[in-house]
């Protein structure tokens, strides 16, 4: 069941791979729609655990109550602090944590939520409620710090032509709408072949700082080896290189196989330890050409998956 056109990605691969047992609890870490929370509430007589730091996401989470009741809890917070929610919901272990990456159906269709250059809105980018906007970022930012965040997250070729173009024009006219900062973009880079929109790659790079996301991510895979059970299963749907790339590199480190460095890890990167989980993908699984042709959304969606392999988490919490 979907709302609203919300369709969750690779919906069946994750409950393939999360496979809900009766009488345990999961955690959907981006609520969104629901689709992997009902999903798995259906396929066994389990718990779920919601969580997002989107107002939106958390009003449709409470309407789960009426149909699930003891059984869906939702929580608003961000993913990344996957274990103070937990302690504030007086839950030790978990059974299964599933993470889609994206922004969802409901945020980049929603014009008000500044997302997608298809609408013209305001230039806001924030999942949440709280923290720095596009605008405060476009209209604050360096050169410097603007090519770097266009080419390290967006991987713009012309980042820096991007980045001089956004600090001369707001002398005079800040920027305020998803059309002010699209339109000087489409002018200064050329179409692509594969129909790309030329804004595509900079509004990316933009939404992945605003909301901080490679360090939520890091943050709660770390918690996801503290609080998952023996067996207890890790799901991650990404969309973009360096997430999907966060998450290979988590799991081999967490497995044995220390994989190359990678300066998005820091905090991953460690001499070979007892490993904690098994790779349950020896590559990342992609979607069906049949989703793709339903949800064209889902094209560049990547899934990986592991399972904790180990008691030992417990002497982790509060390292």
């Amino acid at each position: 069941m979907t709302q609203l056109g919300h369709f969750p990605v690779m919906l069946d691969e994750v409950v393939q791979y999360l496979d809900p047992q009766s009488g345990e609890t999961y955690v959907d870490g981006t609520f969104g729609g629901g689709g992997y929370a009902r999903a798995i509430l259906e396929k066994a007589d389990c718990k779920v655990i919601g969580i997002d730091r989107d107002p939106a996401a958390v009003l449709r989470g409470q309407e789960f109550k009426t149909q699930y009741k003891d059984r869906f809890q939702m929580l608003e917070g961000c993913f990344g602090d996957l274990e103070q929610l937990l302690d504030q919901a007086k839950i030790d272990k978990i059974d299964g944590i599933v993470l889609d990456l994206g922004v969802s159906s409901f945020q980049i269709d929603d014009p008000a939520r500044g997302f997608s250059f298809r609408f013209n809105g305001p230039l806001d980018m924030r999942m949440g409620n709280s923290g720095i906007s596009a605008k405060d970022l476009v209209n604050s930012a360096s050169v410097e710090e603007l090519k770097f965040i266009l080419k390290t997250y967006g991987d713009e070729r012309f980042a820096g032509r991007i980045a001089s173009e956004i600090v001369k024009r707001r002398v005079t006219t800040p920027f305020e709408t998803t059309n002010d900062l699209a339109s000087v973009i489409r002018r200064l880079v050329p179409k692509s072949k594969d129909g790309l929109d030329p804004a595509t790659r900079s509004f990316q790079a933009i939404r992945i700082v605003v909301n901080n996301e490679l360090d939520e991510i890091t943050k709660v895979l770390v918690a996801a080896e503290k609080r998952l059970a023996p067996n207890g299963r890790l799901v991650v749907v990404s969309f973009h290189s360096l997430e999907d790339g966060l998450v290979k590199h988590f799991l081999k480190t967490k497995s044995g196989n220390i994989p190359n460095v990678s300066r998005f890890t820091p905090i991953l990167n460690q001499e070979k330890a007892e490993s904690t989980f098994k790779v349950l993908t020896k590559q990342a699984v992609k979607p069906t050409f049949a989703e793709i042709k339903t949800n064209s959304r889902s094209s560049s969606a990547r899934l990986r998956a592991g399972m904790r392999i180990d008691a030992s988490a417990s002497k982790l919490k509060g390292d």
